[in-house]
C-alpha cells in the first residue's frame, strides 16, 4: 500500500446565484437558484514513502483545495482517500498526528507567546518524548537559525523568520508526510535557501514524504523530485522532473564571447540545424536542440573559425515547460 493514495477524488462547491437589490433577496428566497463549481475533477494519484512530489497548477486548478481534503479539512465530494492506510476526515485526529501542514498565509504559531513556548505546547499536544523534541529543537535551530528569534512571540517576526519557525512547528512531531502550500512565498532568496536545505535534510534523514504546492520553480526544481500537473481540476501530467526537462524539451542555447571574425562564425554553422542570435560582435548565442546535434559538435565547428573566451550552455528551466503544458504545445502522454 502507498504511502498516500488518491482514486476519483472530487470536489465541487454549491454557490448561490442571487441577483442584486432587495428585489432578488425576495426571488431568491421564493425561487433559490444555485450553481455547481467543480474544484477537483476525478484526481487520482500515489505516493511513497519518501518521495518529493511538487503538486502545481495555475490559480484556481485546485491545489489547495486537494491538500484540505488531504489533511481531512474538506469532505470530499466524491472519490476515496488514504493517508498511512486512514481516511484523513473520518480519523481526523489520528491523521494529524501522521501529517505536518504548512499553510504560507497562515500560522499555527500562537500570536502573542515567545516561539519557544509555542514549540512547548506542541510537544504537549503531539505528546512528544522529551528526547525527541530536544533533539528536533536542536537540529532544526541549527539549520534553519532560529537562534536569533526564538524567544521573540510571533507577531514581532519577520515573515521568512515565521516560516521557519512554521516550518520547524509542524515537524516537532516526526510526522511521515508533510504538505507544504505555498510555503516560501514573499520570503527573500536566502531564507528561501535555508527553507530548501531543511526541508532536504528532513527529506533525507527522517524519510519525510513532502507534497509541495508552489507558483516559485525554484522551491520545485531544488526539492522536489517528481511533479504532478493539475489543470482545472484535473491531473494533466505525472512523471518526474528529470524526465520533463530531459526528454520533454530538448532546446538547449550555448551563449559565448568570441573574437571578432565578422560573419565568418554565420557561414560556418548555417549548414547545421542551429539558429546564430548576435548580441553584438563579441556576443553570440546559439540555439539547438539536444536531439538534432550535439552541444560539442557545435563548439568543435566554432573552435575552427574563431577564438572562444568564454562560454556557457545554458538548460531550459522548468518555467519554459510549464508554459508549454498550458500552451498545448506539446502533447502528454
Amino acid at each position: 500500500m502507498s504511502l498516500i493514495e488518491v482514486q476519483a477524488l472530487s470536489k465541487s462547491y454549491r454557490n448561490t446565484i442571487k441577483e442584486p437589490g432587495v428585489k432578488g433577496a425576495f426571488k431568491h428566497l421564493i425561487h433559490p437558484k444555485y450553481e455547481d463549481k467543480v474544484a477537483v475533477s476525478h484526481v487520482s494519484f500515489t505516493v511513497e514513502r519518501g518521495e518529493k512530489v511538487a503538486y502545481i497548477g495555475s490559480n484556481g486548478a485546485g491545489k489547495s483545495t486537494t491538500i484540505k481534503m488531504l489533511t481531512g479539512i474538506l469532505l470530499p465530494t466524491s472519490g476515496k482517500i488514504s493517508v498511512n492506510g486512514l481516511d484523513p476526515h473520518k480519523n481526523r485526529i489520528e491523521n494529524t498526528k501522521n501529517i505536518g501542514v504548512v499553510f504560507g498565509q497562515r500560522t499555527q504559531l500562537w500570536w502573542d507567546i515567545p516561539i519557544i513556548e509555542s514549540f512547548k505546547l506542541l510537544k504537549d499536544i503531539y505528546e512528544i518524548p522529551g528526547p525527541m523534541y530536544k533533539k528536533n529543537l536542536e537540529i532544526f535551530c541549527d539549520i534553519l537559525g532560529m537562534e536569533q528569534f526564538i524567544h521573540q512571540p510571533a507577531r514581532k517576526l519577520s515573515l521568512g523568520q515565521r516560516m521557519r519557525a512554521d516550518i520547524a512547528a509542524s515537524l516537532l512531531h516526526n510526522p511521515p508526510i508533510l504538505y507544504l502550500d505555498e510555503p516560501t512565498i514573499g520570503l527573500d532568496v536566502a531564507v528561501k535557501e535555508k527553507v530548501h536545505e531543511f526541508l532536504n535534510y528532513i527529506n533525507k534523514e527522517k524519510k519525510t514524504t513532502i507534497l509541495l504546492t508552489s507558483h516559485d520553480l525554484a522551491d520545485i526544481e531544488k526539492i522536489c523530485d517528481r511533479i504532478i500537473i493539475i489543470d482545472q481540476g484535473t491531473v494533466i501530467y505525472d512523471d518526474t522532473i528529470q524526465k520533463i526537462k530531459g526528454e520533454l524539451i530538448s532546446e538547449r542555447k550555448i551563449n559565448a564571447l568570441i573574437e571578432d571574425t565578422g560573419n565568418v562564425l554565420e557561414e560556418k554553422l548555417k549548414n547545421l540545424p542551429v539558429t546564430v542570435i548576435r548580441e553584438d560582435t563579441n556576443k553570440v548565442s546559439i540555439l539547438f536542440s539536444q536531439n538534432e546535434i550535439a552541444a560539442v559538435t557545435i563548439l568543435e565547428n566554432m573552435l575552427q573559425i574563431t577564438g572562444i573566451q568564454d562560454f556557457s550552455i545554458e538548460e531550459p528551466g522548468l518555467e519554459q515547460l510549464i508554459k508549454k503544458v498550458y500552451n498545448g504545445t506539446f502533447l502528454i502522454s
